[in-house]
């Protein structure tokens, strides 16, 4: 029996929603394999992962939690690489963001107002677009490619942080330890359900995924965004202004990590740290591929995401497996979901191809 791959007349649009599925179920079944082989019940481990994170209301909780800034970034990114704009540094303008409201909640610490929250997640969305405004300038000034300045950019946002926490805005009375003191309860967000993590940064990203699938069906810029993805020479000859898009797609997305980060310190921290995030600007890549670059598929690729991150503390606590199954996972995700596009443009076929066929004839 020969498989064999024969290109399809057009592109199949079942195939663009049904690949992600496909990659799911291959990574779930290959999971199995991997956990088999490693003297480990793979339906158990699969339970452990997938099902036991989420099975009461504080685990749906703090999902939503995780999954909050997973969507943000990755609705942000989806934008620009339908432009073919490819931002790779949302980690480190998450930082940036995350620094910038998080310094103004320390600069206001002995100052209780209703006004400080608003301000640190507008202070959080300016820093994320200044720091995404370095290779927008770069690449539309010198033509340089945006992929490696943003990548640069998020190492420099690292040490940034890094001097911060263990200098100027160490905790005077922490101990030594490098870290900021503990922020105010006015500069906290609002907690939805009692005895949970879940704060107002939720609706928030709820309100950005809706804001992004307006931007991208209905809007004129949405329609501008995906012609230059597409057709950039048409894009041109339509005068669609190529530098302004990539300016707005970079900020959009640098505004999206900025705001993630001000409601990772403000929401789940509560203090700046050393590490702010365990690297969401950079898995939000893979939930923004994987939501087909749609904000809507965006949203639901996070929640997967997200478990997948619930899923890996559940089996490093309960089966004393190490954290790194978490990177594994998110691996094979996007490995399989990179492999299971092939069957938009081909589809697999069993048997000789035609022509080998009539010639044995």
């Amino acid at each position: 029996m020969l498989l064999r791959l024969e290109q399809r007349p057009e592109v199949s649009k079942s195939m663009v929603y049904a690949s992600p599925l496909i990659a799911v179920v291959l990574t779930i079944l290959t999971a199995m394999v991997m956990f088999a082989l490693l003297g480990v019940d793979p339906v158990k481990a699969i339970a452990t992962f997938f099902i036991e994170p989420i099975s009461t209301l504080d685990g749906l909780a703090e999902l939503c939690v995780k999954a909050t800034p997973l969507i943000l970034i990755g609705v942000g990114l989806a934008l620009g690489f339908q432009a073919n704009v490819w931002n790779i540094g949302a980690e480190g303008q998450l930082i940036i963001g995350a620094l910038a409201g998080g310094g103004l909640a320390l600069a206001f610490y002995d100052h209780s107002s209703i006004f400080l929250v608003p301000a640190m997640l507008v202070s959080g969305v300016i820093g994320g677009m200044a720091w995404a405004a370095i290779p927008a300038w770069l690449k539309t000034r010198y033509n340089t490619n945006e992929i490696l300045t943003s990548l640069m950019l998020t190492y420099v946002g690292l040490l940034v942080l890094s001097y911060l926490v263990h200098g100027p805005w160490k905790d005077p009375e922490g101990q030594n330890f490098p870290e900021s003191r503990l922020f105010h309860e006015s500069a906290l967000l609002p907690i939805l359900i009692d005895e949970t993590r879940l704060n107002v940064g939720w609706l928030l990203a709820l309100l950005v995924v809706v804001a992004g699938w307006l931007l991208i069906s209905r809007h004129i810029i949405g329609f501008q965004i995906k012609v230059i993805g597409m057709a950039p020479m048409a894009a041109r000859f339509a005068g669609f202004k190529e530098k302004r898009l990539i300016w707005l797609t970079l900020l959009i997305s640098g505004g999206c990590a900025g705001l993630a980060g001000v409601i990772e310190l403000s929401g789940a921290i509560g203090q700046i740290v050393p590490s702010i995030s365990p690297g969401y600007g950079f898995t939000a890549i893979i939930v923004a591929f994987l939501g087909r670059l749609h904000p809507v598929g965006v949203f639901f690729a996070g929640l997967l995401m997200a478990l997948t991150y619930l899923g890996g503390d559940s089996a490093q606590i309960t089966m004393n497996m190490p954290n790194a199954v978490i990177g594994v996972f998110q691996g094979m995700l996007l490995f399989f979901l990179l492999a299971s596009d092939v069957l938009i443009r081909y589809r697999v076929r069993i048997g000789p191809h035609k022509v080998q066929a009539e010639v044995a004839e």
